[in-house]
């Protein structure tokens, strides 16, 4: 019988997954994605050779989160008989200030977990529940959280800070950032790539949800998101910083309430609030519509910005990494945004970026440019093999 560590990374229209064994070398057995829930359901998953299942887990298209996961683990029963999940390790996007490390789940860390809800609304409450509800199901495996905050906890005090009164300082409103697993995952393998993975980096984490962060020595040094997961980058559905007075403004003259700017900034700004159109970058890429071009470029336009406003923050740039769904497959978005850093000496090869390449940056770049896809997956499965 081979013990086995789940991992579940539960979004608001998505359930991600992995099957690794207790084992040093932690090959993934299996690895899945079940997209679109609520809506248009539907099942894609790899085995540990990368190919698709040959028999895939049936899932109904107006299916949601509570019924997934009872299915899908009856589902790997049936496809692992002779595996025995010995751990279940979860992505959890906001630890708040009490939790700084992958932490067991008990009913007192649930509780405090479940305050933290207003911070991420998209995200949280998915994360809890898909917790809760393996609990029902095994309530003897142990549980683990690992938070996206965790990684950025190595910043300065005064890069965490809002120019806001000591009280709300102090009751924890500062800057805690976010998609942490991810960049914990591309510090470390970073060294396999460059010679410069312990000077300064910037990585953009480019995907519905985008983030940068910068990096020295390999540890958070600044990031562009803040207290919540709406600031920095312009993103899928979210506008990314904004104006506070522009909020002001709607609820004074508009007359919006608090939760129709929340649904305002999380769910129709962006990619698609700008284009009219999609959040989808692919989508709008093909797309001949003027909006979705002035999507892409504004996109572009405020990633460039943040770029360079890290690389002050973190004292120089040696290297530049690309990563998630857009900075890993979209050659035009890499490529806009390296245009506008030409100034720093950022030069890349328009061949390799094509190719989606590791190395993108010419020899002679002052900056080296690399195209690394993350894996969030394999940094829960090792933070959770302590309880396994």
């Amino acid at each position: 019988m081979t013990q086995a560590i789940l991992t579940l990374n539960a979004g608001s229209s998505s359930l991600k997954f992995a099957l690794f064994p207790v084992t040093d070398d932690f090959p993934a057995l299996m690895r899945g994605k079940i997209a679109g829930i609520g809506t248009a359901a539907r099942f894609t998953a790899t085995d540990h050779d990368g190919k698709p299942v040959t028999q895939p887990m049936g899932v109904k298209p107006d299916a949601q989160h509570d019924a997934l996961i009872p299915d899908l683990l009856r589902w790997l029963g049936r496809q692992f008989p002779d595996v025995t999940i010995t751990a279940v390790g979860h992505r959890v996007v906001h630890g708040g200030r009490s939790f700084k490390a992958p932490t067991l789940v008990t009913p007192e860390v649930l509780d405090t977990l479940t305050d933290l809800v207003p911070l991420a609304p998209l995200h949280q409450p998915h994360n809890l529940a898909a917790i809760r509800r393996v609990a029902a199901l095994l309530p003897k495996v142990p549980q683990v959280a690992c938070f996206d905050t965790s990684f950025h906890r190595t910043q300065d005090r005064l890069a965490q800070l809002f120019a806001l009164p000591r009280a709300m300082t102090d009751d924890g409103v500062i800057r805690y950032g976010f998609h942490g697993l991810s960049y914990d995952y591309i510090a470390g393998v970073l060294p396999d790539y460059t010679d410069r993975a312990q000077g300064k980096v910037v990585v953009a984490h480019l995907g519905n949800g985008a983030s940068m962060c910068a990096l020295s020595k390999g540890r958070s040094t600044a990031t562009s998101m803040g207290f919540t997961a709406l600031d920095g980058l312009m993103m899928g559905q979210r506008c990314g910083a904004i104006d506070p007075g522009v909020l002001l403004y709607l609820m004074d003259a508009k007359g919006m309430t608090a939760a129709q700017l929340s649904t305002l900034l999380y769910t129709q700004s962006g990619l698609l609030g700008v284009s009219g159109i999609s959040p989808d970058m692919a989508v709008l890429q093909a797309s001949a519509a003027p909006q979705a071009h002035q999507a892409i470029d504004l996109f572009c336009y405020r990633a460039a910005n943040e770029l360079t406003a890290l690389a002050t923050a973190n004292g120089g740039l040696d290297a530049i990494v690309f990563t998630a769904g857009i900075g890993e497959r979209s050659a035009l978005v890499r490529a806009q945004i390296c245009e506008r850093l030409a100034w720093l000496g950022v030069d890349i090869d328009p061949e390799a970026n094509a190719e989606n390449a590791q190395r993108i940056s010419t020899d002679t770049s002052a900056i080296e440019v690399l195209v690394i896809a993350t894996d969030e997956e394999i940094v829960i499965a090792e933070a959770t093999r302590r309880w396994a």
